[in-house]
């Protein structure tokens, strides 16, 4: 059973000590929301009499899967129940792995005594699909723990503050506020958890002004080339170069910068080529691979593009390649960072045109 995050709270304090589930597993890439989820599932087994607690790290193709198989059939020292922990780093269990899982699940099912947290990373689409992954989430409750997107995080960072008896100004100004914190803060949001535990030490609870948070918040943004993609495609001029000038502060190769821009570029062209050539966009975007977020912005952008608009973005990009390689052009800037900055300001006025 696949429950949301924000559900899991309720779901444990409804489940109560008898109503837990046998095993409970939580996957994705933001370290922080799967720390946090952990803890709460730790803290209701304990309350629900988990006295012993094992861990097992599924590392490499030799872990010992019987020693799991065992524990699970253990009885705890003190006749308590008792928690096993079971952590996937890899997300792939192999062969020998899904079958386990699948007869440790069976096992779980009938024995009250043991509950299980299995912690894995981001799932593709072939591994939520999987013999192994099913037979978790028809014993269990299964939880995504994804990173939280930029249009989210003010919200986010408002019931952060709410927790602890803080809020932002009412209005716009509020809403400038929580801009500010969330551009100083985004992709980063174990970084974003401190800064709002810190403003609830450096003040009582109540309103917080723009500049209380300007003076206490550091900026701790964290980009990566995926997301400026998205970025440009979204026509966030602002934001995509604030983008750029963060990857190059953070010491990211100009060159992958160049290769994500001119990915997008590249894209673009050939879709609209293959739709001047009388090609349905949905068919044309499964032959580019282009799905998920990025799909929905192609399908806005793709129609409204001239092919002559993509074709300059195709010369461009090949003129930023020379230069981020050391080989300058008279009509550009000879810095790579300073190309890479104007290749982003061309590719957001193209795609909101």
């Amino acid at each position: 059973m696949q429950i949301r995050l924000e559900q899991l709270g309720a779901h444990l304090s409804k489940a109560g000590p008898n109503g837990l589930k046998p095993i409970y597993t939580l996957y994705g890439d933001e370290p922080l929301l799967a720390q946090e989820a952990g803890d709460a599932i730790r803290a209701a087994a304990r309350e629900a009499g988990c006295t012993e607690r094992q861990v097992f790290t599924v590392q490499g193709a030799h872990f010992d899967w019987s020693s799991l198989m065992g524990a699970g059939q253990a009885m705890s020292l003190f006749g308590d129940r008792q928690l096993l922990d079971i952590r996937i780093p890899g997300g792939k269990p192999g062969k020998e792995g899904s079958a386990a899982l699948q007869a440790y699940c069976e096992q779980a099912a009938g024995n009250d005594g043991v509950i299980t947290l299995v912690t894995l990373p981001r799932l593709d689409k072939t591994q939520m699909g999987s013999a192994w992954f099913s037979a978790l989430d028809q014993v269990g409750v299964t939880v995504r723990c994804d990173p939280i997107e930029r249009q989210a995080l003010p919200q986010w960072i408002s019931q952060r503050l709410a927790a602890q008896g803080q809020q932002v100004e009412p209005g716009e100004a509020g809403q400038r506020t929580l801009a500010f914190f969330a551009d100083k803060v985004e992709g980063n949001l174990l970084a974003a958890h401190q800064e709002v535990v810190k403003l609830g030490l450096l003040h009582p609870p109540g309103t917080l002004s723009l500049a209380q948070i300007e003076d206490a918040v550091v900026d701790v943004a964290r980009f990566n080339v995926f997301k400026l993609s998205e970025a440009v495609l979204g026509g966030q001029t602002a934001r995509a170069l604030r983008m750029v000038e963060g990857l190059e502060a953070e010491g990211e190769a100009a060159v992958l910068v160049h290769w994500a821009l001119s990915d997008d570029i590249m894209g673009l062209h050939k879709a609209r080529q293959a739709m001047d050539d009388g090609k349905p966009l949905g068919s044309v975007l499964r032959e580019l691979r282009v799905w998920g977020p990025k799909e929905r912005l192609y399908e806005r952008i793709v129609p409204q593009l001239k092919l002559a608009a993509t074709a300059r973005l195709v010369n461009a990009a090949s003129v930023v390649d020379g230069i981020v390689k050391g080989l300058p052009h008279p009509a550009w800037p000879q810095d790579p960072w300073q190309a890479l900055m104007r290749l982003t300001l061309m590719l957001c006025k193209t795609v909101t045109r």
